[in-house]
């Protein structure tokens, strides 16, 4: 028999050499796990920041004197913000990868945070929300791109889903913040505690998060960075995607940036009356995200984006246009805020299905542009909401965030059905 002692298993992981086990093609295990706990870690915080001015609105325009114009614009500059931090990290993250990027628009988000409960002006709360909404809009990508290009494919959608349940569980812990720990112990104090958490975070990824070892064998292989002609060659299928992303980052953020607002001011609900109705909505949200992985990857991305966001569509109707009849009806107001939330589901499919749709060279790149661009234009929500409500009403403005989500649920049927696909089909 010929000795065996000395020949040995592929190193797996490793970039360069096309016969390595790369990372999503081993079984899923501890690695994987890592990698999924560390992302969910800074995208929580990440929306945590993102929407905790929403909750704390209120407090904040009484202690500075802003009308609901000006703070429309503290909140829509925040979310314009995101686009060019979307356009920075992408390429950044495209570059010089994954995990480095992840680290730095943490700490950036972070320092923002703290920075806004020193505002004693409105120009000053807008510089601030500027700086979170920088570090905010660079965050998604890159570790959606990590996941994406870590996990074995037949799992990919349900561990994307998993790191996207951050978004729910950070408007529930700012719903939570802003509904019982501002009142206790103020707004300003809140946004600075709020910053803790992305020390902790920022440590824990330069420690142990491991790099994307498709990005590191692609940047190898090609030897140069992001190449923009790349994404004009997909510009039909990334023209596609912006449509699909823009519709229904307008019916997110046609129903959460004034829904904490609008119960209260103009619902009479308290500040902890608003909350626990955001926390129920949440909880659906929960929900939603942690059972869309394992609905797409069961069904495929469309059947399974197209249900949630009609679900979606339909639980924005009680709270907003019918509020007076629903309210009659005991529990149908919170059923329908769970219903709505449990639809925003769709969003842990947005970036499987993005990441799948383009290369492994502008995937980070497409990620950042796709998201941040689209909810840069949400600049402008805010500000509409706020016209608008004060000449129709808030309630059947707020509704047209269930208009937005039907649409996008019909049109990613224009998409390619794209389960269980190689991440590395389109290189």
């Amino acid at each position: 028999m010929e000795p065996v002692a000395n020949i040995q298993p592929p190193r797996p992981g490793l970039p360069g050499n096309p016969r390595e086990l790369l990372m999503n093609q081993r079984p899923a295990g501890a690695i994987h796990l890592k990698i999924i706990a560390l992302a969910f870690a800074a995208w929580i915080f990440d929306f945590y920041d993102l929407v905790l001015y929403s909750f704390l609105l209120v407090p904040v325009a009484r202690e500075l004197h802003l009308t609901p114009e000006q703070s429309s614009i503290a909140l829509g500059t925040s979310l314009l913000m995101t686009a060019l931090g979307g356009v920075i990290f992408g390429f950044l993250g495209d570059r010089f990868g994954r995990k480095p990027t992840i680290a730095a628009t943490v700490a950036i988000y972070g320092v923002g945070t703290a920075l806004c409960g020193f505002s004693q002006t409105l120009p000053q709360l807008i510089v601030f929300r500027s700086i979170t909404g920088l570090g905010m809009g660079g965050g998604w990508a890159p570790g959606q791109s990590l996941v994406a290009e870590s996990v074995p494919a037949e799992r990919r959608a349900r561990y994307a889903a998993y790191v996207q349940t951050g978004s729910p569980l950070g408007v529930l812990l700012a719903a939570a913040a802003g509904g019982y720990l501002a009142p206790a112990i103020g707004w300003r104090l809140t946004f600075m505690v709020s910053a803790i958490p992305a020390v902790f975070v920022v440590a824990a990824v330069l420690k142990w998060m491991p790099e994307s070892d498709v990005w590191q064998r692609t940047r190898t292989r090609l030897n140069r960075g992001v190449d923009l002609r790349a994404i004009l060659v997909h510009r039909r299928i990334f023209a596609l995607l912006f449509v699909v992303v823009l519709l229904n980052s307008e019916a997110f953020w046609f129903t959460y940036t004034w829904m904490p607002g609008y119960l209260e001011l103009k619902r009479g609900l308290t500040a902890a009356g608003a909350s626990r109705l955001m926390i129920t909505m949440q909880a659906g949200g929960v929900l939603g995200y942690l059972t869309f992985g394992r609905v797409a990857d069961r069904f495929g991305r469309r059947p399974a984006f197209c249900a949630y966001g009609m679900l979606m569509a339909a639980g924005t109707i009680p709270p907003t246009i019918l509020w007076s009849s629903a309210r009659a009806v005991p529990g149908l107001i919170a059923a329908a805020m769970f219903t709505a939330g449990f639809g925003t589901g769709i969003w842990a499919g947005i970036a499987p299905m993005i990441a799948e749709l383009l290369p492994t060279r502008i995937r980070n790149t497409s990620l950042g542009l796709l998201l941040n661009v689209t909810r840069g234009f949400q600049f402008f929500t805010p500000i509409l909401i706020a016209a608008l409500g004060a000449r129709f009403g808030f309630g059947a403005t707020l509704s047209l965030g269930g208009f937005f989500s039907t649409l996008g649920a019909l049109m990613v049927w224009i998409l390619p059905e794209t389960r269980a696909r190689s991440i590395t089909a389109m290189d």
